[in-house]
């Protein structure tokens, strides 16, 4: 009922009757809230000034709408400007309650943003339930919420884990974004001391596996969190040319650092929310719940255990202890397509992750690695390998992004896919002779790079695992099953290899999803098979490279 309201009977205000209606603005001053109010009795209820509002001429213009639904009275809450008047009006509802015995249900309008409340919000979101916890002051109080909302979840019936109809286990999608701000908005650390949010925006761009671990299936220009580098190629000469106006002194303004970074932090639409750094609660001039000082680290994926969302949360705060002791004043790298080629691979992904916590430990804050061990397995699952005299081929899942394609139009709308049709497989390859062992994919030699161990290489291998209505290049069929051949050049034959199967080994598809754990890896298992091993001569030339895609074979444009 409170969304109906007959507005149009009320009498046009004239100009000058009404007050103007505005939030306080969350960086004033503010005295403690008092102490919780006796609830009203509802015969006192009649006068109670909060839940009237504002009048013009005589007309009350904000009304409290109830409306027995269902066996229970639900009370539609008017916009309160003030935290006071809300909560002076939730206990008058409450009172009224207590003295009817009624069953009450609240809806409506929330309290208005307020640094002195702590709000636990859960909304119904396309395919999960997002939780937005309140703040946490310790470690302590931050790890005993986190196990306390997984194990209430659990309890519901509801997890932060899925399988897919291939048994792949991944997350359901949903965020574990980390917010960072303090007790005040005047006190967050990123306004007291801009080249805070400078040194996590440098360290996260020169350091892609901290984009790429923690994040979901749906990453690259297009995601809900792209990498500020992603979608424009002169983002980080830009970005460079705006850390340098961050002052270290902790003298500015708490506007400049909105202003300085907002036009940056977006993805390739200018959505400054849909960004990997969310500033838009930070110091926004917008609006008066955009100033709160906070910060919303984006490119996080609920993992499935509690002990995995801590490990993410004990990083960020390690990384923002580390950098308010010592700004990182590195240059940006220019990464390029590398962004979308050699950070694409777990390799370099996991390489690059234990730099991060080699760095942090010699800062003076032991982050172990094992602690972020089931991060990598989880990201990254290995799909099979096989050891021959030594010699071993190991598959494993790798970065491929998604893209949003054009708009389609249709009777009953427009609508914009998402391609999730191409896939990426990490080719390892370990104890081989230089010069003498290479893969072939399907036929095609893979470009192998060493990594630096002793007869270990890596390469990615693109490839189209399906064929949607929609997608990039329709023309280009499905590659599976994917046959892998370690080859003898210098006696051009083929050794050993496997055979990768993306879907059913039988040509089938699967109808449902796995019921549990057991029946997803069996379905992972059985699209592994050990052996590829083409019959014949296997003469091998020279491995052509792409120049600007050196790590990667992309089976999409043939031999």
């Amino acid at each position: 009922m409170g969304y109906r309201l007959p507005l149009d009977s009320l009498p046009w205000a004239a100009l000058g009757d009404l007050a103007p209606a505005h939030q306080a603005d969350p960086t004033w001053p503010r005295r403690p809230l008092p102490p919780a109010p006796a609830p009203v009795r509802a015969q006192a209820a009649g006068g109670a000034a909060p839940a009237q509002g504002v009048s013009a001429a005589g007309t009350v213009r904000t009304a409290l709408c109830v409306e027995p639904r269902g066996g229970v009275l639900h009370v539609f809450l008017p916009p309160v400007p003030d935290a006071e008047g809300w909560l002076a009006l939730v206990a008058a509802v409450e009172g009224a309650a207590a003295d009817t015995g009624l069953a009450v249900q609240l809806e409506g309008y929330g309290a208005p943003s307020d640094a002195r409340l702590r709000l636990l919000q859960v909304t119904p979101d396309p395919g999960v339930i997002e939780v937005n916890i309140h703040h946490s002051t310790s470690w302590d109080e931050l790890a005993a919420t986190t196990r306390r909302l997984y194990q209430e979840a659990r309890a519901c019936r509801l997890g932060a884990e899925k399988f897919m109809l291939d048994g792949r286990h991944i997350g359901t999608g949903g965020g574990n974004h980390i917010t960072v701000g303090g007790p005040t908005p005047l006190e967050s650390p990123f306004l007291r001391r801009p080249d805070l949010l400078g040194s996590l925006v440098a360290y996260w761009h020169n350091h892609p596996s901290l984009s790429y671990l923690f994040s979901g299936l749906f990453t690259g220009p297009t995601s809900q969190a792209p990498r500020a580098d992603e979608a424009r190629s002169d983002t980080a000469y830009e970005l460079q040319t705006a850390l340098r106006q961050l002052p270290v002194d902790g003298s500015s303004p708490p506007w400049l650092v909105d202003r300085v970074m907002r036009h940056l932090l977006i993805d390739l639409t200018g959505n400054t929310h849909r960004a990997e750094f969310c500033i838009d609660k930070l110091y926004s001039p917008d609006s008066a719940g955009g100033r709160r000082g906070l910060l919303e680290l984006r490119a996080f994926e609920m993992p499935p255990h509690p002990e995995m969302s801590l490990a993410q949360q004990l990083l960020v705060r390690a990384l923002v202890a580390r950098f308010w002791r010592e700004p990182y004043r590195a240059p940006l790298a220019q990464w390029g397509t590398q962004l979308g080629d050699r950070w694409a691979l777990p390799w370099a992904v996991e390489k690059d992750f234990a730099e991060v916590l080699a760095e942090t430990r010699a800062a003076g804050i032991p982050l172990d690695d094992g602690w972020f061990a089931p991060h990598r397995e989880f990201r990254f699952p290995r799909q099979g390998a096989v050891v021959v005299d030594g010699v071993e081929l190991e598959l494993r899942q790798a970065i491929e992004h998604w893209h949003v394609l054009g708009e389609e139009g249709s009777a009953n709308g427009t609508a914009r896919y998402v391609d999730s049709s191409v896939e990426r497989l990490q080719v390892r390859l370990s104890g081989a002779t230089p010069g003498r062992h290479v893969v072939t994919v399907n036929g095609v030699p893979c470009p192998l790079h060493a990594t630096g161990t002793g007869g270990e290489y890596v390469c990615g291998v693109r490839y189209r695992a399906w064929c949607p209505p929609s997608c990039l290049h329709p023309t280009v069929g499905v590659h599976a099953p994917l046959v892998f051949d370690v080859v003898d050049r210098w006696n051009a034959r083929a050794l050993f290899g496997c055979t990768y199967h993306v879907s059913h080994p039988g040509g089938l598809a699967y109808e449902v999803r796995p019921v549990n754990a057991n029946a997803a890896e069996t379905r992972r298992q059985s699209r592994f098979v050990p052996f590829g091993l083409t019959p014949g001569e296997r003469p091998i030339g020279d491995v052509p490279i792409d120049a600007d895609f050196p790590f990667t074979l992309d089976l999409r444009r043939g031999s």
